[in-house]
């Protein structure tokens, strides 16, 4: 039996049974918006499911506004932060990120790799997580400080850990995941799988799908490097249109709020799952729950 060792890190995610850290190796692949439909589709995936989102792109998050959040303060208590439930009192879908932090949604995160480490230690260490099924994390572009972070303050728990890589068809966008897949060789990280995003474009109004850029790039690169596949997503204009406009509460709504909570009913998720992305998406995420089954074992708690 695997003994784990015993850190802040370690007792505040003993109760996590699967940590996925959805990674590119540029920006502009629409990596946090895979990281959101990944959370929203494994929050969807059973009636009991509890999912995590940490956003450690710590100087472009955009989580809370993908969910709807901006603007929510984050409460401390005696065990520990609160994370943002977007599913209000239901508390099935937590997130946490800088974002909460900022006293302005435009102000800039300008900080050095030292404090950048303390705040991903912080997230990891203090965030009042609980029980999850899941906890997905969004990381920077590239492989950068946060990552570095991120695996040295995970590595008591590293048996959990495993890796979506994000990335488009093109030439350039795929020689940059290559990068990120050298990164998750050289930390030991098992790669759940690709996913070829902005494949073609969705017309609003036929629903044919048009190849803007190119396809079957990420296919190709990952059956070359012996991945998983697990699927293209085309840009879908509904689904950029809900995750830009994800309506939150009011200034006097966010003033009333309860602890970590949210009032409004989770009707992203509904009006996400009427997108024409999202039965796409739900193979991609049936999917990685088979690869999770297959990759990894049950956690130890001792």
């Amino acid at each position: 039996m695997n003994v784990v060792e015993d850190t802040p890190v370690s007792r505040r995610l003993r109760s996590v049974k699967h940590i996925v850290i959805v990674c590119s190796g540029k920006g502009g692949v629409g990596k946090s918006s895979v990281s959101t439909q990944l959370a929203l589709s494994l929050r969807a995936s059973s009636p009991t499911a509890r999912v995590g989102i940490l956003d450690v792109d710590l100087t472009g998050p955009s989580i809370p506004r993908m969910l709807g959040l901006d603007g929510h303060p984050v409460h401390q208590s005696s065990d520990g932060w609160v994370p943002v439930y977007a599913d209000g009192s239901a508390a099935r879908l937590a997130c946490m990120s800088v974002g909460f932090l900022l006293k302005k949604k435009e102000d800039s995160v300008v900080w050095r790799g030292p404090k950048k480490n303390a705040m991903i230690r912080q997230f990891l260490s203090d965030v009042r997580w609980g029980e999850l099924d899941y906890l997905v994390i969004d990381t920077p572009p590239g492989t950068s400080d946060e990552h570095l972070s991120l695996v040295e303050h995970m590595a008591p728990v590293h048996a959990r850990i495993s890796a979506v890589l994000v990335t488009t068809p093109q030439a350039v966008a795929l020689l940059d995941a290559m990068k990120c897949l050298s990164f998750t060789r050289a930390t030991s990280i098992p790669v759940l799988g690709l996913v070829e995003n902005m494949s073609g474009y969705v017309c609003p109004c036929c629903g044919e799908v048009s190849n803007v850029f190119s396809t079957g790039g990420g296919e190709e690169m990952a059956r070359r490097e012996g991945l998983t596949f697990l699927g293209s997503l085309p840009v879908d204009t509904e689904l950029v249109t809900l995750l830009d406009a994800a309506e939150a509460e009011s200034p006097e709504e966010l003033a009333a709020l309860p602890e970590g909570g949210s009032r409004r009913s989770f009707g992203l998720l509904e009006r996400y799952e009427r997108t024409p992305t999202a039965p796409l998406f739900k193979k991609i995420a049936d999917r990685i729950l088979e690869r999770l089954a297959s990759v990894q074992q049950a956690p130890s708690t001792s």
